[in-house]
């Protein structure tokens, strides 16, 4: 954990420039985050959101999620609406409700770097099976184990799913999903990386072997800056919270940033404080203490 910034207990570190000025904007990951085990939000944590948008602090919602994945929060969208999907591959305004989100801003995966990814990883990890998120349809491989709640909208090896002729070739890629079955995740994350290099963004926000690789440069920071650019707020005027490594480059963007007690290793090395678990409301204890601040 860095050494700079403040954790939920009573013990704090010395104040740094980004503690002395007043949060804009608060980015918080959805699964181990900011949702119960059980996908739900906690009345306390409704109600930390809710007085977090009355105080005039953005809230954004930062996920690996697909955009038809959002209902778990559209009766918790508020005023901002808007929401980071597929670890930046898409910024979706949710106040259409599920079902009729809009895409305001897609970083896609082109289709010759995605393929790159899967023979590279094909030769580095034999036995690793893909699936292909894109705006609106997801595809797999029939091989591809059944992690997800939903039915695939067609079966095909990996490199048919990203060519030219496939039915949805008009519609971006936003990020591939690579699972093996046997490697360890923390080892499989580094192997892809090694053998995909800069051709495509790498990580991973599951316990299991089930990698997530997006456009080179894509990631919840880089969109998360580009949004906060747009609405001329600095990095040292956000909060970010998260728990996998999907969400490292975030903490480390954010001026202030929290790990979950129940966070990856990594993740709270990343982070400027540390908060309590998820299913202990970690996310509403740090947004009540910031609203208890403000002057």
């Amino acid at each position: 954990m860095r050494d700079n910034g403040p954790v939920t207990s009573a013990t704090r570190e010395p104040e740094t420039a980004a503690e002395t000025l007043p949060p804009r904007l608060i980015a918080t990951d959805l699964d181990g985050t900011l949702l119960r085990d059980d996908k739900s939000v906690s009345p306390r944590t409704v109600a930390a959101l809710a007085a977090a948008e009355e105080a005039g602090i953005e809230v954004f919602f930062v996920t690996g999620r697909p955009a038809r994945w959002m209902d778990v929060v559209s009766d918790h969208v508020h005023g901002h609406g808007l929401a980071i999907c597929g670890n930046g591959a898409a910024v979706v305004d949710l106040h259409g409700g599920p079902g009729a989100h809009r895409f305001v801003k897609v970083r896609e995966l082109a289709r010759k770097n995605a393929l790159d990814a899967v023979r590279l990883l094909r030769e580095a990890a034999p036995g690793t099976v893909y699936a292909v998120e894109q705006t609106y349809g997801f595809y797999q491989e029939p091989a591809y184990p059944k992690l997800h709640m939903e039915i695939p909208d067609s079966l095909a090896p990996a490199e048919e799913l990203l060519s030219a002729d496939h039915r949805a070739a008009g519609e971006p890629v936003l990020k591939i999903l690579a699972y093996h079955p046997d490697l360890d995740p923390d080892a499989f994350l580094t192997l892809a990386r090694l053998a995909i290099g800069d051709r495509a963004g790498v990580t991973r926000s599951s316990p299991s072997a089930l990698l997530e690789i997006s456009g080179p440069g894509v990631s919840k920071a880089s969109t998360l800056a580009l949004c906060c650019a747009e609405r001329g707020i600095s990095h040292e005027q956000v909060v970010a919270f998260g728990d996998m490594p999907n969400d490292v480059e975030m903490l480390t963007w954010a001026g202030r940033s929290y790990a979950m007690g129940n966070a990856h290793p990594d993740v709270i090395a990343a982070a400027s404080g540390q908060t309590v678990a998820n299913n202990e409301d970690g996310v509403a204890i740090v947004i009540e203490r910031l609203l208890e601040e403000l002057p």
